[in-house]
């Protein structure tokens, strides 16, 4: 086999590869996100995906790695389109509701974050860690906002940043759980970006 040919296989080896993996992560998120981690099983996701359990473990060593990459990958898109709305000049809690309204044609992830954010408050969870740092990370964020605010004179007199960004976490998460539920109800879906878009503003002098 000549030079070219060799590395020529060795492109599409690394391109099916890569599909695998990607197949592999749909199929663990919305799996995740399902009937969470504790009892999702890698065989399960390996069936989905149509492959054996020793393919599957090519690809990620253990559940734990799984999980750790699914996250990894839905954290990505997210970083990706704050930082550019953010650029663009959108305001931090409009880029948060900006964020709600992409996820509210995501329903997987939203059912993701929900299920694995709930079973990691143990601390023997695999995603424990992870969800510590990302709500620390997003309570900073909205801290310094609010403080920014305070300092220009737009946050509404007696309202405390960190109280305030607490509130606004608090309320996206618990958007997303009214939000799943009302999933097969008759009556109106709450809408995640219009109800955070309003609780900022009623923090913020008219």
């Amino acid at each position: 086999m000549t030079t070219d040919a060799t590395e020529l296989q060795a492109r599409q080896g690394y391109a099916r590869g890569r599909a695998t993996r990607e197949e592999i992560l749909d199929a663990a998120m919305r799996l995740f996100g399902d009937v969470g981690y504790h009892t999702a099983s890698l065989r399960e996701v390996a069936s989905r995906v149509g492959i054996s359990h020793p393919g599957l473990l090519h690809h990620f060593a253990s559940k734990a790695v799984l999980l750790a990459a699914v996250l990894e990958r839905r954290d990505e898109v997210d970083r990706v389109d704050f930082r550019e709305d953010l650029e663009r000049g959108v305001e931090f809690f409009d880029a948060l509701a900006r964020l709600a309204d992409r996820n509210a044609t995501r329903p997987g992830i939203v059912a993701l974050y929900a299920t694995l954010s709930a079973e990691a408050t143990s601390p023997e969870h695999p995603a424990h860690g992870y969800f510590q740092e990302r709500y620390v990370t997003v309570l900073d964020g909205a801290t310094r906002e609010l403080e920014s605010l305070r300092s220009a004179g737009r946050l509404r007199q007696g309202v405390d940043p960190r109280t305030a960004a607490r509130l606004v976490v608090a309320g996206m998460d618990g958007l997303q759980l009214q939000w799943l539920l009302e999933a097969d109800g008759a009556g109106e879906r709450v809408d995640m970006g219009a109800t955070i878009r309003a609780l900022y503003r009623s923090l913020l002098v008219d």
